[in-house]
């Protein structure tokens, strides 16, 4: 027990269990999901997690607050692509070193479009790359929208759902075995980054 409490995402849970508890919580929640889309490096799951798992009653608003806010960030990301690519959005790039990616994801949007944007809203894969991109190659932006929203509110709402459902059931089991999940989902992302840079 020793080493669960002193473990680093032991550490990180307790820390983002006492924020969840924030009366300011929902906004600080809201700006971290609408900057992810476009220029911040963390996802808004590290909060809506503990904040849906300490209040399981507003699971479904907070999910909302991070589809809305996402949503809205990625439009910011769309309009960096198709206004300020030059300027702004070169400078993202070479922040997160997306040079590779960024071509893939263009030769992905001419030939997938729609899924290329769904799948980043689901998946670890960067969503802001594709925000980006598709402001970039201006991609159809109802079309944008309506798979920005199917992405972002799907994996949202799974959170949402998971925790509104069994989080107090599987929160003894998931702190106690906690650092060892996060290493395991750290290795999965970790693992999926590889296969999307083999495949670039």
């Amino acid at each position: 027990m020793m080493n669960v409490k002193t473990g680093i995402f032991s550490k990180l849970y307790h820390k983002m269990m006492a924020w969840a508890g924030h009366q300011r919580a929902p906004q600080y929640l809201a700006a971290v999901s609408f900057a992810e889309s476009s220029v911040f490096p963390i996802p808004p799951d590290i909060m809506l997690l503990p904040m849906a798992l300490s209040k399981p009653h507003n699971a479904y608003r907070y999910a909302l607050i991070c589809t809305v806010f996402s949503i809205l960030g990625g439009l910011l990301g769309y309009a960096i692509g198709f206004f300020a690519y030059e300027t702004i959005g070169v400078a993202i790039i070479n922040t997160f070193d997306f040079h590779q990616g960024f071509i893939t994801v263009k030769q992905w949007f001419a030939q997938y479009g729609f899924y290329a944007v769904l799948l980043a809203g689901i998946t670890p894969i960067p969503y802001k790359l594709f925000t980006l991109t598709a402001g970039v190659v201006a991609m159809n932006l109802p079309l944008f929208l309506l798979a920005s929203i199917a992405g972002r509110a799907g994996r949202f709402f799974l959170v949402a759902i998971i925790m509104k459902t069994f989080g107090v059931k599987v929160e003894p089991f998931f702190v106690k075995y906690l650092d060892r999940i996060g290493w395991g989902m750290l290795g999965i992302v970790v693992l999926v980054g590889l296969i999307y840079q083999i495949t670039l």
